[in-house]
């Protein structure tokens, strides 16, 4: 049989028939990959894409959603699962009215079996709509956790601070806020000589009763131990901040029987008063808790609004800050660097630098300690920029296959010269642009999007690599991604620590990994400090891991020398 040569064009058009093929079918897997339920609507509300997690989110057959389907019918489907307990009609159409306005439509529902979802429809320029289904009833409950108190149910001081801020905002010029710190007396005693339970059930009793003493607009918060802070809103005159400080102490003064004990206890209770004592929700419960030591000062069981003259404690607040700046000065600052290790290679891919103070007498300050207090003087912004032109300078003299990765804060975004910044940094340093990568978190995105993407495209155009760090954890991961081409992507430490054989991080561990395969990008599992992390997230697809069972952080000068002895082959740059 006589073979028929196919021609160039026929054979352009066989590849590029392929080259689509496999495109799709990536598309495929990485849609059916991602923990959230997608589905794209054309401009008439019918079905074009959905996959496969939206369809086992709401227990429906993929035999019946077909692209063609229209919304109602989709909705209909939920409806007769049992897992839609709406009006069909009303829900479409209010979806269909959003995009018609060219709005998005951002909600959450929650199913029959109790789920909470959350939904956002986003219209597309082409007409249509993409719908992304995020299942977030896990995300509630943690952040219910890590808002309220575990013992008591009270929200906690996180909360507490978000609650005082909204009802500051919320407050007219003519309406005044009370905040009252208050402890037990003799709460140690009932602890340690009735057991930390009788203790315990003491707290939640307390908690009852300054429940009970407030109206539905105040707010009744546990800080810790047995510390508590009530919020009075819409006060006309101190004197009623004085009366609920009364009826507190009498509420907390009544018996207690716990467990067959018969328990007294005793409360102090300091005052503080917005707008006169200050207008920062911080600011009023520090003042609260000056004025709480004056109450203790005085003998215990009573309560003392606060005065100008309590602030002797901030006397060492204002210390630190003198030292922050003269630190910056005084060449108090230093870089340690925690080296990061492909996975593929095995060798040293990139260093993440750290900042770290060595004060003189206190020796070495963490920087949990003082990178607060440097944001609110505003010294983070030099300090940012010492960071990046000595991290710079020192990552030129490393073997030129090793990467610098510095995190930039919200901070320093606002301040529109990043990119100003860090060319003259590159420039001074002689350090390749393409070897410095920059780490910014959700935090920054959710603040000025679009400005903040523009001081991003900028650093790209450099030839900057860009990473998002703390990927998952937030509310608009995939958004982004769709907005920016980063580079790398950081699996936060809280996923590589809930990581087991038995559970669903590793799906979510391996669906990130997967979707930055698609999105041609790296991924770095941090905090990985065993054998098995990193067995586990090699396996997933991870190209990268950071974390103890690598190395910690090491100064400069024990970086250099690891990365010298890490690869006889390395070649320092020049």
């Amino acid at each position: 049989m006589q073979m028929v040569e196919r021609s160039p064009r026929d054979q352009q058009l066989s590849e590029k028939r392929r080259r689509v093929s496999e495109t799709a079918a990536l598309l495929a897997e990485a849609l059916n990959n991602m923990p959230h339920g997608v589905l794209m609507f054309d401009a008439t509300a019918h079905l074009l894409v959905c996959n496969q997690r939206y369809i086992d989110m709401y227990s429906l057959s993929a035999d019946g959603v077909k692209p063609g389907l229209s919304l109602r019918k989709l909705i209909e489907q939920r409806k007769a699962t049992g897992l839609f307990a709406g009006d069909v009609a009303r829900y479409c159409a209010e979806i269909l009215a959003t995009i018609a306005r060219g709005e998005t439509a951002s909600q959450e529902i929650v199913t029959t079996d109790g789920r909470v979802i959350h939904v956002v429809n986003q219209p597309i320029p082409s007409g249509g709509w993409v719908a992304t289904h995020e299942d977030v009833t896990e995300r509630r409950a943690t952040e219910h956790m890590a808002h309220h108190d575990t013992l008591t149910d009270l929200p906690n001081r996180a909360l507490l601070r978000i609650q005082l801020e909204r009802a500051l905002r919320l407050a007219t010029r003519d309406q005044q806020i009370a905040v009252l710190f208050l402890d037990l007396d003799k709460f140690k005693g009932v602890n340690d000589t009735l057991g930390h339970h009788i203790g315990d059930a003491l707290l939640k009793t307390v908690a009852e009763r300054l429940r009970g003493c407030v109206r539905e607009t105040d707010i009744v918060a546990r800080l810790g131990g047995d510390e508590f802070v009530v919020v009075q809103t819409l006060t006309e005159q101190p004197s009623d901040a004085a009366a609920l400080a009364a009826r507190i102490r009498e509420a907390i003064i009544a018996p207690c029987d716990l467990d067959g004990h018969h328990v007294i206890i005793d409360t102090s209770i300091g005052i503080t008063l917005a707008p006169y004592d200050g207008t920062a929700a911080d600011q009023l419960i520090r003042n609260a808790d000056m004025a709480l030591y004056g109450a203790k000062a005085s003998g215990r069981g009573t309560y003392r609004f606060f005065e100008q003259d309590m602030d002797a404690h901030m006397v060492g607040r204002r210390e630190l800050e003198i030292e922050l700046h003269e630190a910056l000065v005084n060449g108090e600052f230093e870089i340690h660097y925690q080296p990061r290790l492909n996975l593929e290679h095995g060798s040293v891919s990139s260093c993440e630098a750290l900042l770290r103070w060595r004060h003189p007498t206190r020796g070495m300050v963490p920087p949990c300690e003082f990178l607060r207090v440097a944001e609110e003087i505003g010294l983070i912004t030099r300090l940012g920029e010492w960071v990046i032109r000595t991290a710079c300078t020192e990552a030129a003299t490393w073997p030129d296959d090793v990467s610098l990765a510095v995190n930039i804060s919200p901070v320093q975004f606002r301040e529109q010269n990043l990119a100003l910044v860090v060319t003259q940094a590159l420039s001074a340093s002689g350090l390749p642009a393409g070897r410095l990568e920059i780490e910014i978190t959700e935090a920054i995105l959710m603040e000025q999007t679009e400005a903040t993407l523009a001081v991003l495209r900028q650093l790209h155009g450099l030839g900057v690599r860009v990473a998002m760090d703390g990927f998952g954890t937030g509310h608009s991961s995939l958004s982004y991604l769709r907005k920016f081409p980063f580079d790398k992507i950081k699996i936060d430490r809280s996923f590589v620590n809930s990581l087991s054989d038995k559970d669903e991080t590793m799906a979510i561990v391996r669906a990130v990994a997967g979707l930055a395969t698609s999105f041609h990008m790296e991924t770095t599992a941090e905090g990985v400090e065993t054998a098995h992390q990193r067995d586990i997230v090699s396996a997933l697809g991870c190209t990268e891991i950071q974390g103890h069972l690598f190395s910690a952080a090491r100064p400069a000068g024990e970086i250099a020398k690891l990365l010298a002895s890490s690869s006889p082959r390395r070649t320092k740059a020049a």
